[in-house]
């Protein structure tokens, strides 16, 4: 699996990179926020914008990413609008989910960008362009709450983000079993050892899945998601705790 440099940080090389998501939802609560999860040194923080109660406001959460990219300094900002149908909080139409990354992306204030598979190839060929026309790189995402796919659905949607030129491919998904689990696990290998030519996430959500979020580094997983002040999908722990199990598999890998 090829590694990718992200500013001073390097995707699918050394201990898996933690993201950190904000969950706030006023402006108050998120300047209080990113101050706590910076705090707790992650590598990556991702701003769920759609549970922010000013996301229907363009020009507002332009300055807000303004604000959190004033605080960050190490840390990557990855700009992340949950579609309602994988999980979101708010619904909105396909044209104004594209209109909000686009300007999220035109800043130039954020690292990555969360663009979501299913959105439409279309939709999802001109959100890559502007990141790529404004050096912000793009994490393609699927999420499944309700069950695990096949092992092959896995690795096909993981590969065709990587034909629709995502530079990191993401799913999650949720398992009903410790079967299913074995499945995301697998579907990981197979994709990092015979397909991915770039840096990869998976997930298996929810408590069953916890495995994949600490040992996903032994199967090809570049990335995990911890706790801040609040989780954005089942399964997330607090970073300290996550921090210290990764450096443990880590070491003796």
């Amino acid at each position: 699996m090829a590694i990718l440099s992200v500013g001073k940080t390097v995707l699918g090389e050394g201990l898996p990179k933690i993201i950190v998501p904000l969950m706030g939802t006023t402006t108050e609560e998120l300047v209080k926020e990113i101050n706590e999860v910076k705090s707790l040194k992650p590598d990556i923080v991702e701003w769920r914008v759609d549970v922010y109660e000013h996301v229907d406001q363009i020009d507002t959460v332009q300055e807000m990413i303004s604000t959190l990219r004033s605080v960050l300094s190490d840390e990557l900002l990855l700009f992340t609008f949950r579609s309602h149908k994988e999980g979101g909080n708010k619904e909105v139409p396909v044209s104004y989910y594209v209109e909000l990354l686009q300007a999220a992306i035109r800043t130039k204030k954020i690292d990555l960008v969360d663009v979501e598979l299913f959105t439409g190839e279309a939709y999802v060929k001109e959100l890559v362009e502007t990141a790529e026309e404004n050096g912000v790189y793009v994490i393609m995402s699927n999420h499944d709450f309700e069950k695990t796919p096949s092992k092959q659905e896995i690795i096909t949607r993981l590969y065709k983000m990587q034909e629709l030129g995502a530079h990191i491919p993401k799913i999650a998904v949720m398992p009903k079993s410790v079967k299913d689990v074995m499945t995301l696990l697998e579907a990981t290998n197979t994709m990092k050892t015979e397909y991915a030519d770039r840096p990869i996430i998976t997930i298996s959500m929810g408590g069953t899945g916890l495995i994949s979020r600490l040992a996903g580094e032994c199967f090809g997983s570049a990335a995990t998601f911890g706790a801040g002040n609040q989780v954005s999908a089942p399964g997330q722990i607090p970073v300290p705790e996550l921090r210290r199990a990764l450096k443990i598999l880590h070491k003796y890998q």
